[in-house]
C-alpha cells in the first residue's frame, strides 16, 4: 500500500513538462511577482465571455428582461469555489489538480477523462460554430458557416502547435479589454429611453416548466463549465514556464479573483444589454449562425451607431476566435494529463499527447459540426446541457482533492468556502434532477 502510494506521488511530480503537473516549489524558494502570476484565471475568464456571455446573458436579456439576473448572479456565486480549487490546490502543493484526482485514486481521473471525451468535443464545436457564423458576417466569403468553422480549427491547431500558452496569454487580455469597452459603452448608451427603464413592458416569468431547459442552458456555461478548474490549474505551469516564476497561493488568488470578477461584471452587462434593447421589440435570436451573429452585432450598433458595425464584429469575432483557440488548448492539455497520470508515463511524453490530442479533439469537432448539427443553437444548447449535468460529478471531487491530506490546513476551504461548495453541490443535483423530470414528463 505504502509502494502505490509512493508511485501515486511520484508520477503526480514527475509529469511536468509544459504543464501536466508540477514539481513542488520549495517554501524558500517563490518570490513575489504578481505580474509574473497574471495569467490563468484571465484566460479562464476568456473562455468563460466567449461562451455563456455572449449567446446565454444576452438571450437571458432578451426574452425575460432583468428577471434572471438574480439567476446569473447565483450561479456565479455556487460555482466560485470550485473554480477557485484549481488554482489554489496547484499553488499551495506544487501539483496540477488532476495529480490530486490521482492521489484520491486512479478512478477520479478515468471520470474526468471520460466526462472530458464528451464535453471537450461539443463545447470545442459550438464555440468554433459561433466563431465561423461571426467570421460569415464579414459577407467577403461565400462558404457556409460549417466549412468556416472547419477553417477556424484548423488555424486554431496550427496556432497551438506552433505558439503554444504564450499565444493564448497575449491574446485574451486585450480581447476581453475591447469587448468590455464596447459592451460597457453600448449599455451606457442603451439605458435612456429603454422599454425595460421607463416600465413599458413587463417581462414574462422564466419561472416555470416550460423554460427550465433554457435555465439549465444558462446555467451550464454559467461563466463556464466546471471543468474548466482543470485548466486553469495546468495553465500555472504554462505562466511558470513562460516567466520563470512559480505563483504563490496569494498571487493566484488574486489572478483568479480578477478574472472572475471581470466575467461576473460582463455577464450582468450582456444581460442589459439584451433586456435594454432587444426585449421588447417583437425580435428573438435566430437558431441560423448567420442570423444570429447579425442580431448579435445589431445590439451593439442600435445604441452605438451604425458605424460601429465593423468595430464590434471584429471584436466578438475575436472573442469566439480566442475562446475556441482556449478551449482547443484545455480540453487537450486536461486530456494528455489524464493519459499521462493513467499510464504513468515519463514527463518527456506529455506534449507529445498534448499535440496529437489537439489534432484528435480538433477532427473530432470538425465532424460533429460538418454531420451532425443542423443548426448553431442546437448545438450550443446540447453542449450546454451536457456541461451541468456532469458539473455535481466534478463538484465533488474539486471539493475532495481540497481537502486532501497533502494540502496544507491554512489552505483547505473554511466554514464560508465548505458551505458554499456544499450548496452548490445541492444545487446542481437538484437541478440536475429537475432537468431529468422536465425532459421525461414534458418532453424537455
Amino acid at each position: 500500500m505504502n509502494g502505490e502510494k509512493h508511485q501515486d506521488v511520484a508520477v503526480a511530480e514527475a509529469v511536468a513538462v509544459d504543464g501536466a503537473c508540477g514539481p513542488k516549489a520549495a517554501p524558500g524558494f517563490v518570490q513575489s511577482g504578481l505580474w509574473k502570476a497574471l495569467g490563468p484565471g484571465i484566460l479562464m475568464s476568456c473562455a468563460a465571455i466567449g461562451g455563456s456571455h455572449l449567446v446565454w446573458s444576452t438571450r437571458a436579456g432578451a426574452d425575460f428582461g432583468w428577471r434572471l439576473l438574480g439567476l446569473i448572479l447565483l450561479a456565479n456565486l455556487l460555482k466560485f469555489p470550485f473554480f477557485l480549487y484549481g488554482q489554489r490546490y496547484t499553488a499551495a502543493t506544487g501539483e496540477s489538480l488532476l495529480a490530486g484526482y490521482r492521489r484520491h485514486g486512479t478512478v477520479f481521473v478515468w471520470i474526468f477523462l471520460l466526462i472530458n471525451i464528451l464535453t471537450g468535443t461539443i463545447n470545442i464545436a459550438g464555440v468554433a460554430m459561433l466563431s465561423g457564423a461571426l467570421f460569415a458576417g464579414y459577407g467577403f466569403l461565400g462558404a457556409s458557416v460549417p466549412h468556416l468553422t472547419v477553417a477556424l480549427v484548423g488555424i486554431c491547431m496550427l496556432l497551438l502547435l506552433l505558439g503554444h500558452y504564450k499565444l493564448l496569454d497575449s491574446m485574451s487580455k486585450g480581447i476581453i479589454l475591447l469587448l468590455a469597452v464596447g459592451t460597457l459603452v453600448a449599455v451606457a448608451l442603451a439605458m435612456p429611453g429603454s422599454r425595460m427603464v421607463t416600465g413599458e413592458m413587463v417581462p414574462p416569468s422564466p419561472w416555470n416548466w416550460a423554460s427550465f431547459a433554457f435555465l439549465i442552458s444558462l446555467l451550464g456555461w454559467m461563466p463556464a463549465p466546471v471543468d474548466l478548474s482543470a485548466w486553469s490549474s495546468l495553465w500555472i505551469f504554462s505562466r511558470e514556464e513562460q516567466t520563470g516564476h512559480f505563483a504563490t497561493v496569494r498571487e493566484t488568488s488574486i489572478d483568479f479573483y480578477l478574472g472572475y470578477s471581470a466575467a461576473v461584471v460582463l455577464a450582468v452587462l450582456f444581460l442589459a444589454l439584451g433586456a435594454l434593447v432587444m426585449f421588447g421589440s417583437g425580435e428573438s435570436f435566430s437558431d441560423s449562425g448567420i442570423a444570429f451573429s447579425n442580431q448579435l452585432v445589431n445590439l451593439y450598433a442600435a445604441t452605438i451607431g451604425d458605424w460601429s458595425r465593423p468595430l464590434i464584429l471584429t471584436a466578438a469575432f475575436f472573442t469566439m476566435f480566442s475562446t475556441t483557440l482556449t478551449t482547443m488548448d484545455g480540453y487537450p492539455r486536461s486530456l494528455a494529463a489524464c493519459c499521462s497520470l493513467i499510464g504513468d508515463l515519463p514527463a518527456r511524453r506529455f506534449r507529445q499527447i498534448h499535440q496529437a490530442w489537439i489534432f484528435v479533439s480538433g477532427l473530432a469537432a470538425s465532424l460533429v459540426v460538418l454531420l451532425f448539427v443542423k443548426n448553431l443553437i442546437q448545438l450550443l444548447t446540447f453542449a450546454a446541457v451536457v456541461s451541468f449535468v456532469t458539473s455535481p460529478v466534478l463538484a465533488i471531487i474539486n471539493f475532495k482533492v481540497m481537502n486532501g491530506p497533502n494540502v496544507p490546513e491554512r489552505y483547505r476551504p473554511g466554514r464560508f468556502l465548505r458551505v458554499l461548495s456544499w450548496a452548490g453541490i445541492s444545487f446542481f443535483v437538484l437541478m440536475t434532477g429537475g432537468y431529468v423530470y422536465v425532459t421525461c414528463f414534458f418532453g424537455g
